[in-house]
């Protein structure tokens, strides 16, 4: 008997380490499907629309209205896919689970982003800032966003955000331009816009419960059928109709009336759209030509051989490959310990690295085959090996150059790709 009690002991003992095994796996992977969204939209839409780079977020912890600053630049993609409307409108924003921050300014190269802003440039880049404060205590994870007008919203680099403190302690004060100081925007004109619900109610539940008490259907439809239209409608109905009319008009005026006094100056939603210059283009540019691309599908490797010609005055080395948020980052380039910053999301970064079969800088003039080789995981845990299946089976992305000095050239990559399946 004895014998039996250890061993259901130990049988429940693991049933409930296996439980508790499942729930933190549970957990880590429902973490990753609430933090990354973005991995649902297909790749081509992530590597060959818009190339996020240089996002930088100031602060990874913030209390309720403390603000915080998202900056970054991003490149629309000249090998723009046909299936993806151009970018002739679009709007800047970030993206979180729900209302949890407050956008409180944007800028795009310099100029607010309030409105959305039209025919913006393929193959040229773009400045953004973005200032935000915390809403709603919680971990958010926090996205740069560009939504275009026909295709939808293009995310960033996503950052979690810490926002600590009380949801009762939020506020958005504004000053208005006649003068008047609104203490918190969040509340204001609520109990008057109840008020107006409370009047437009009450009219629609009277003129409902008008007819209700009424004989409904039945009576009326014996009455048709007795071709009695007369006694369905009487000078009671009428004249209740009428008074009803004459004050749903009169409320209506007298209150357009009253608001038109009430706040003289009024600014109308703005549903026009800004212009914007790219950023200048940079000199001496460094041309790169797709020569053959293949992905091995077992390997998670992408394997890219292109010509590269330096157009520049000085000798340059490949420092990373970048496309759909992923780096690639030759650790034997100039810098490349400082290449990605602090603050930019882990989970992104491929531990692989890129490999190049020529780590030998590309002096000025020169133009020479290079082998390149982007290996990693992340190809399978971002699900973009799917643009294999594309209609065109093409990849995007960017090449980042440095030279001694430490100065940076950014050249667009892309090109049809074929998987290949090498035996490991």
């Amino acid at each position: 008997m004895k014998g039996i009690t250890v061993y259901l002991i130990q049988k429940t003992a693991k049933l409930l380490a296996q439980c508790l095994g499942m729930l933190v796996l549970t957990s880590v992977m429902l973490d990753a499907v609430w933090a990354h969204g973005e991995r649902s939209q297909e790749p081509y839409l992530r590597t060959r629309t818009v190339q996020y780079y240089d996002v930088h977020y100031d602060k990874k912890a913030v209390k309720v209205n403390e603000e915080f600053t998202l900056t970054g630049r991003f490149r629309l993609m000249e090998d723009w896919p046909d299936a993806v409307s151009l970018p002739e409108t679009v709007f800047l924003s970030a993206y979180a689970p729900g209302p949890m921050i407050t956008r409180v300014e944007s800028y795009l190269n310099g100029m607010p982003a309030r409105q959305s802003f039209s025919k913006l440039e393929l193959g040229r880049d773009y400045e953004f800032k973005l200032v935000m404060k915390g809403r709603v205590p919680g971990r958010h994870h926090i996205h740069p966003l560009l939504s275009i007008k026909g295709s939808g919203p293009l995310v960033g680099p996503g950052q979690w955000i810490e926002v600590t403190g009380s949801k009762a302690d939020y506020v958005q004060p504004v000053s208005t331009m006649n003068g008047v100081e609104i203490e918190n925007l969040e509340f204001y004109g609520i109990s008057r816009a109840l008020k107006w619900y409370g009047v437009w109610i009450a009219l629609a539940a009277f003129w409902l419960l008008f007819w209700l008490v009424r004989p409904l259907l039945l009576p009326r439809w014996m009455a048709l059928q007795k071709g009695r239209e007369d006694v369905l409608i009487s000078t009671r109905d009428i004249t209740v109709g009428v008074i009803l009319g004459v004050v749903v008009v009169a409320i209506s005026f007298g209150g357009y009336i009253y608001a038109k006094k009430e706040y003289p100056y009024v600014v109308p939603l703005q549903a026009g759209t800004n212009k914007v210059d790219p950023l200048p283009k940079q000199n001496g540019q460094v041309e790169v030509a797709v020569l053959k691309a293949n992905y091995d599908v077992p390997g998670r490797a992408m394997h890219v051989k292109a010509r590269i010609t330096n157009h520049s005055s000085e000798a340059v080395s490949i420092q990373e490959f970048a496309t759909a948020n992923l780096r690639f980052v030759n650790q034997q380039a100039p810098g490349a310990d400082s290449v990605v910053s602090a603050d930019y999301p882990r989970d992104l970064v491929a531990r692989g690295g890129l490999g190049l079969s020529d780590q030998k800088p590309l002096a000025a003039g020169e133009t020479r085959d290079i082998q390149f080789e982007a290996s990693d995981a992340l190809w399978e845990v971002e699900r973009l090996v799917s643009f294999l299946t594309d209609v065109d089976s093409k990849f995007g992305g960017l090449l980042f150059f440095v030279d001694k000095s430490g100065k940076r050239l950014i050249s667009e990559i892309s090109g049809p790709i074929l998987p290949t399946f090498t035996a490991l």
